[in-house]
């Protein structure tokens, strides 16, 4: 089996500060070190390891943007940009799940908690605590505002019913913010967010998904029972639920084209490291014109689709507006991955196409991202809005 390591340093250098090459490094490092050798048996089993878990807690990438006074890192947007992206090169189910702990949960929390909450929070989520990000339903993919949870003031708590579809770390988090129509004759504006634990009564965690790709990556339903749920749970404001859904995915897509970029460049890093391995013709295929225009072109869109990603994330960071960025990026960098996964495959030949190597897992990861957190279609139909006034 072909365990190719990458060079550590980041394939970008000239874009980042010396602060951001370090840590971006050093992400890196540390998933070819801990994360590489449990590739395989992790989307075997489509578990992530439970030590994997407490080794990337330690790390501190759990809690990236969480305020140093409450036990976090203090970075940037940025810098979870950069780990979502370190991780992804070598296997893309880790880099979603730093992804969603960072730029839904915490972001989310940052935005719209108050200061009790993120009390409550912040220090968990830093140390040993997981979240979770509960918006679709069966009925509700792309239409995310048509949901049939539905939330009911009791006077004392508040009761939730409904079910949840498609929800990412829903296995091993402990957290989930859960939205839910408190007003149904008022639409989206009846929409709130709400801070559920596992440990709520009428709430449970039920089917998990058994996906094509990034298998570790936990995916499951979730049932909601007459969930009881405290007024002080509610995250921003009732009939609010709809903005924080809204400003939460647009930073959330720059998370996921992180996420394809990495994932890339990772399947690139093994093209490259076996055209130079393998022989035909008595020369390494890396001799040959035709291999070496197909690398270059992928090297290319990749670093195209990294500065969408990177553009997007800065202007988030620097407070600007930054809506048709992250679209424009969610959607590049997921067609890139797209064609250079299928690209690896190519040039692996026949051992590209068995488990035994690493592009064809890579191949199968890449999908998703022209799916989850806003379809191409829905990207393509947010920029053309934005250009067109």
């Amino acid at each position: 089996m072909t365990t190719h390591t990458s060079l550590p340093a980041h394939p970008a250098l000239t874009l980042l500060s010396e602060d951001e090459r370090l840590f971006a490094n050093s992400v890196y490092q540390f998933a070819d070190r801990e994360v590489r050798p449990l590739v395989r048996e992790m989307d075997e089993h489509a578990k992530i390891s439970t030590t994997l878990i407490d080794k990337l807690f330690a790390l501190g990438v759990m809690g990236i943007e969480i305020p140093e006074a409450h036990g976090g890192a203090g970075a940037s947007f940025f810098h979870s940009v950069l780990a979502v992206e370190a991780f992804s090169r070598v296997d893309p189910s880790i880099g979603v799940f730093v992804d969603v702990q960072n730029t839904l949960v915490i972001n989310a929390l940052l935005r719209w908690g108050t200061d009790e909450i993120r009390r409550r929070y912040f220090p968990r989520l830093a140390t040993n605590m997981i979240g979770a990000y509960a918006l679709s339903e069966a009925g509700s993919g792309s239409d995310a505002f048509a949901m049939g949870t539905r939330a009911v003031d009791r006077g004392s708590h508040w009761s939730l019913t409904g079910r949840k579809l498609w929800i990412t770390n829903s296995q091993e988090a402990d957290l989930f913010i859960v939205f839910a129509n408190a007003n149904p004759d008022a639409g989206h504006r009846g929409i709130t967010a709400f801070l559920i634990e596992r440990g709520f009564e009428g709430f449970r965690v039920g089917k998990k998904e058994d996906k094509l790709g990034i298998r570790a990556s936990s995916t499951c339903e979730l049932v909601l029972d007459e969930c009881r749920v405290p007024h002080a749970s509610v995250l921003g404001e009732a009939g609010k639920g709809y903005k924080v859904a809204i400003e939460t995915l647009n930073e959330g897509r720059i998370g996921i084209g992180a996420q394809m970029v990495g994932l890339s460049q990772g399947a690139l890093d093994h093209a490259i490291a076996y055209t130079k391995e393998r022989t035909q013709f008595g020369k390494p295929v890396a001799e040959f014109q035709a291999v070496q225009h197909q690398l270059a072109r992928a090297a290319t869109e990749i670093h195209a689709a990294r500065l969408t990603v990177y553009e997007a994330a800065r202007l988030r960071d620097a407070a600007r507006p930054f809506l048709t960025e992250a679209a424009m990026c969610k959607l590049y960098t997921s067609e890139v991955a797209e064609r250079v996964t299928s690209l690896a495959v190519n040039l692996f030949g026949g051992y590209g196409y068995v488990k035994d190597y690493p592009v064809e897992k890579l191949y199968r990861d890449a999908k998703i991202g022209q799916i989850y957190e806003g379809t191409s279609n829905l990207q393509l139909q947010t920029i053309a809005k934005q250009i067109l006034g």
